[in-house]
């Protein structure tokens, strides 16, 4: 029943950058449902059905733009906080920096970002949107929002407290894990 719960509410809570890095996670951990089943804990599994569900979702929702489901997180990431270098962006997305350069990359060859050289160190670019992305950033957004109010219906306020309290925690260990066997 707890688990039961902890799913239905997974994205609500969230602050954006949270949701972005673990829906991106999320959706990239198993490739079929009987892998999940054998080899994956219950909660990757659930949340990593959710995180699917909702990219089923916002295809439904956006306006086809030319963009990936991946990308989604992208376009959040850089439009909540424009003029990060890739490098930034791959540690708040929890992504590897060439997974954040191959994104990128074609990001800006379909017109949606801009690269600028920071001038502070001449080695690292940063990202800006372009008024294309933030054409889309409201529907993302908007799909966002409805998907949130969407599944967390039929959950006390109380519920979704303790829930993301929980979530926040495992989320933090699970950026320390990664960051912990960076550095080894």
């Amino acid at each position: 029943m707890f688990l039961n719960f902890m799913s239905a509410d997974f994205a609500k809570k969230l602050d954006i950058k949270v949701k972005i890095c673990i829906m991106v996670v999320c959706a990239t951990v198993a490739h079929t449902t009987l892998f999940l089943e054998k080899s994956m804990p219950k909660i990757m599994k659930i949340l990593n059905n959710i995180s699917r569900c909702q990219a089923v979702y916002r295809r439904r929702m956006i306006p086809d733009e030319g963009l990936c489901a991946h990308q989604y997180a992208f376009v959040l990431a850089i439009c909540y906080k424009p003029g990060r270098s890739q490098e930034e962006l791959a540690r708040e997305l929890c992504l590897d920096k060439s997974t954040v350069a191959r994104t990128i990359a074609s990001l800006e060859k379909n017109g949606y970002i801009t690269r600028i050289e920071n001038e502070d160190d001449k080695r690292q670019y940063l990202v800006h949107p372009t008024e294309k992305m933030l054409g889309v950033y409201p529907s993302i957004c908007q799909a966002n929002e409805m998907w949130n109010e969407q599944i967390e219906k039929g959950i006390t306020k109380e519920e979704l407290d303790v829930f993301y309290s929980v979530l926040s925690r495992m989320e933090m260990s699970a950026r320390l894990a990664i960051e912990t066997e960076a550095d080894e």
